[in-house]
This record gives C-alpha cells, structure tokens and sequence, in this order.
C-alpha cells in the first residue's frame, strides 16, 4: 500500500442514488454524465443509458429504464463522482425529463434530465409588488415559498417599490442579484445569494502538463470600460441623480496587479458607459447599480476556459491558481463562474471549467 494509504486502483465510475436507493445498474449501463452549474444558479444533470440488455432474474434482451420502476418524472437523484473510497456529492435534484434515442446500427439510449432546487423556482411565475424592502427580505420571502431557509449576504440600498412583473421566481432573483453583483445557489436546504468574497470558495491548483489537460485563456480589452455612470431623478428631493464607479472599485480586487481599466486607458484612453434603462429613485440605488455593472465587466478581462482531471474540488466559486500558462496568466486569483462534471466511457472523468479574473499577471 502507498504512503498515502490510497488504493492502486480505485474506479471513477459515478454512483448513482434514486429516491435514496443505489442503483447499480445505472453505473453498469452508463454512457455519458454530465452535471453543470453556473453563477446563475441551478444545477442541471444530463445522463445517458444503453437501453437494451437484460433484466436482472432474465435472460431475454428488453427495453429498459423506462416503466417507472427506477427513472420516473420527480424522482429524488443523487449523483456522487470521484475515486471510489472518496466520492463526493455533485448533484442533488429531481427528474425532470425523460427521452428514447433510437437509431439504426446503434443501441437504443435513455436520456435522463434532472434539475436541482431551483427548479421549483423556475416553474413559479408571479405578479407581485414588494414595498419597502431591501434585497435581502426579498430573499427571506421567495425563499419561504419554497420551504427553504433564506441565506443572504449582500449588501445593499433598500427599495421603495420593487416589482416582480410575470417572472419566474429564479429569473427574478437572478435579476436582483445581477444588480449588486451578486450570485444565486441552492445547496442543503438553503437558498444563497452572496457576492463573491462572502461565497468562501475553497483553493484548487491546476498545473499545465499535470492535472491541467487543455487550457485556454484570453486577456480582452472589448467589454472593458473606465467608468459607469447610472442616472435618474429623485421624485422625493426634487434632484437628478449622477453616480459613477470608476477603477477604483476593481483595483480593490486586483490587489495591486493591473487590472482590465488600466489597461484599457493605456492602450486607448478612457472610455466611459452610461446606464440608462434601469430607474434608480435615490443616490444609493445607483451608486450599487454602477459598482455592479463596472465590475461584472472588469471581472472578465482575462477569462480561463480549461479540462482538468475530475476532481469534485472544483465548483462554482472555486479559486483557482493556474501554473506553468505563462507570465501573463500565472498565478491565483481565477473565480470558477461554470463547471461541468462529465464522465465518459472515453476520457472517463474530467472536470470542464470557466474561470475569470479582473487582472493581468507579473509581466516584468
């Protein structure tokens, strides 16, 4: 046995858990899993079965997975991935379609797809008026609808009026969280909405030539901007509103590296967006519209787009320290905005990431 006490060979086969039961025969007849997640929130599962083969007890050859027995619409799916005396949970959700692929001189294949909590918030569309609330209460009450418990770690002005016009309860949460650059999860039990230095994300390296299997990063001045200014009027003091958040708001996360702003001044001097669709009724409201709209820009400056080796580590909000990609990209400080799990009968487990980060690496 090694040092580590780690086994010569461990499977990385996915296991798979409906309404609370191992179904071993998903893992023997899998072809393709797919489970992603982004900063947006919900968690989807896509999986793929061979369809024909016996059942257990028989001989003869029948069309499986599809009479309820196991997959069946609203049905409890945990997927757990990794080395077999280490797996970890990557998704939790229910079934939410089913689909028969079938096609001449190949196997029959069943499809299933799942989506996590927030499904519930999804499929909930309403017309209502909050008054006098803030984002944080509006978390408290969506999540109250839905049984879960309210986690939200923002901070931000409170609103006098706040309208959910025929939208879903998700694309309504997800339009407020954008507003303060925010994001949105669910994850046992609890519904989050948190900016990303309350999200805690654990530290994952990824060495190029090691554990790193493709790689793609890209520095891009287009979207970059030196200034947002957002305007409206405030009924209640008779005053035009006139707030900007300028570079200062992305050096605090650059950490004293040079950052997208920066660069873009250098190479084509200033260049300022103004927000005009959103209606702001008081200076904070749109000194927070402005801080979020700059920084969801400078936070893509420099995006990473990669394979590594499957590893259940590496999940939204994960940091990510790359080595051996060049000066320019080195280094930590990349937030993982999309992961995708995927194992199959080629490549066997891998893990799909994007990742970005607001500034450059040491190019002296």
């Amino acid at each position: 046995m090694p040092a580590n006490d780690a086994p010569l060979q461990a499977s990385t086969i996915p296991e798979f858990k409906v309404d609370g039961q191992v179904q071993a025969g998903l893992a023997r007849d899998l072809q393709l899993l797919q489970v992603e997640e982004d900063v947006y929130g919900l968690k989807r599962l896509q999986a793929s079965f061979v369809a024909v083969g016996p059942r257990e007890g028989e001989q003869d050859e029948k069309l499986n997975w599809l009479d309820g027995s196991v997959l069946d619409f609203g049905k409890a799916m945990v997927v757990s991935m990794g080395p077999t005396d280490a797996r970890e949970t990557v998704f939790e959700g229910k079934v939410s379609a089913l689909e028969l692929a079938m096609d001449q001189g190949r196997a029959a294949e069943v499809m299933v797809f799942a989506e996590d909590a927030l499904m519930e918030l999804r499929m909930t569309r309403r017309f209502k008026t909050y008054e006098n609330v803030s984002d944080g209460d509006l978390v408290q009450q969506i999540a109250s609808e839905h049984g879960l418990s309210p986690s939200a770690d923002v901070q931000g002005p409170s609103w006098p009026l706040v309208q959910q016009w025929n939208q879903s309860d998700l694309a309504f949460l997800r339009d407020r969280a954008r507003r303060l650059a925010a994001e949105v999860w669910v994850a046992d039990g609890a519904l989050h909405v948190a900016t990303r230095d309350k999200r805690n994300g654990n530290k994952v390296t990824l060495i190029q030539g090691g554990t790193l299997v493709q790689a793609r990063l890209r520095a891009d001045l287009a979207h970059q901007r030196s200034k947002v200014v957002v305007g409206g009027f405030d009924d209640q003091d008779q005053d035009a509103i006139d707030e900007d958040a300028a570079a200062s708001v992305v050096a605090a996360e650059a950490e004293g590296h040079t950052h997208g702003p920066q660069v873009l001044e250098r190479a084509f001097g200033e260049r300022v967006s103004y927000r005009v669709r959103e209606v702001p009724l008081q200076d904070a409201q749109a000194t927070a519209l402005a801080k979020a709209a700059l920084l969801a820009r400078a936070r893509r400056f420099v995006v990473a787009t990669g394979i590594a080796d499957g590893n259940t580590a590496i999940r939204v909000g994960s940091l990510l320290k790359l080595e051996r990609v060049s000066p320019m990209f080195e280094g930590e400080g990349f937030y993982v905005t999309r992961v995708k799990h995927q194992f199959d009968l080629e490549a066997g487990y891998r893990t799909h990431f994007e990742a970005e980060r607001p500034w450059l690496g040491d190019l002296s």
